[in-house]
């Protein structure tokens, strides 16, 4: 029995990708807070002919995550046979919008353990879990990907805890492209500009019929997802680091 690629995605979204990988052959490993959402999102997948397990923590705490690849690892998939992880996505994200002044130490514990803490463990995971990969037909081990954001690359007026943290984040992204590229793992770090087609902007937007309709003014799901997978198919001899996605009318 051939050996299954799998994904992992911390941060379970609308645009995480996880529909695009599984239909690609991948078997997803879901890990958010959100016990609920990730039984629906797991359930959709298995729906429609993939094969996804959902795999909920408490916080995003280091050890939290350490703890949740063991179970990942232990795992033994309905399908049967063996499974590579061959690529991992950290989506998980902390939305701290305030005035400086009105930031409180909570909130800066909040960005540290989601952007900082939470992203080294899952990287450190993912890594080891790489350096075990054969090279595949494509010259990678695997293919580590982090969302960010526009406050990754820009601060604005309530965007100091915010942008503190994708800050960090794309930091990190771009330290380990450096560091693993020599062993044929890739990094790749994506900022997306703009908001996305999703439940939750939908209700908010419920007046708004060309939302859902147009294209040109918000990103769809879909769509990031088959970026992220363009991603990890990228062969060792043109690798992206950062890709920046945005809506075709979105003002940058």
């Amino acid at each position: 029995m051939s050996t299954r690629p799998l994904f992992v995605v911390a941060g379970v979204g609308n645009g995480t990708g996880d529909r695009v990988f599984s239909k690609a052959g991948y078997r997803v490993a879901l890990i958010a807070r959100n016990a609920e959402h990730l039984k629906k999102t797991a359930d959709e997948i298995n729906a429609t002919g993939g094969e996804a397990v959902a795999f909920p923590v408490p916080s995003y705490a280091y050890s939290d995550i350490a703890s949740v690849f063991d179970k990942i690892r232990a795992h033994q998939w309905a399908s049967g046979g063996r499974t590579e992880l061959r690529a991992a996505l950290f989506n998980a994200g902390a939305g701290v919008w305030k005035p400086f002044l009105d930031v409180t130490e909570a909130d800066v514990a909040l960005i540290t353990e989601t952007n900082v803490t939470a992203a080294f463990a899952f990287a450190r995971q993912v890594l080891l879990a790489f350096k075990q990969n054969e090279v595949d037909e494509k010259g990678k081990r695997g293919t580590l990907l982090f969302t960010g954001a526009t406050a990754s690359i820009r601060g604005n007026v309530t965007t100091s805890a915010f942008a503190a943290g994708k800050f960090a984040l794309r930091a990190l992204s771009q330290s380990l492209n450096k560091e693993f590229g020599k062993q044929n793992i890739h990094v790749a770090h994506a900022i997306i500009d703009g908001g996305i087609l999703t439940d939750l902007s939908l209700s908010r937007r419920q007046g708004d019929p060309e939302w859902k309709s147009n294209g040109d003014i918000r990103l769809d799901p879909e769509s990031i997802g088959k970026s992220y997978l363009y991603l990890a198919n990228q062969d060792r001899s043109a690798w992206t680091w950062e890709l920046d996605l945005r809506p075709a009318h979105e003002k940058w």
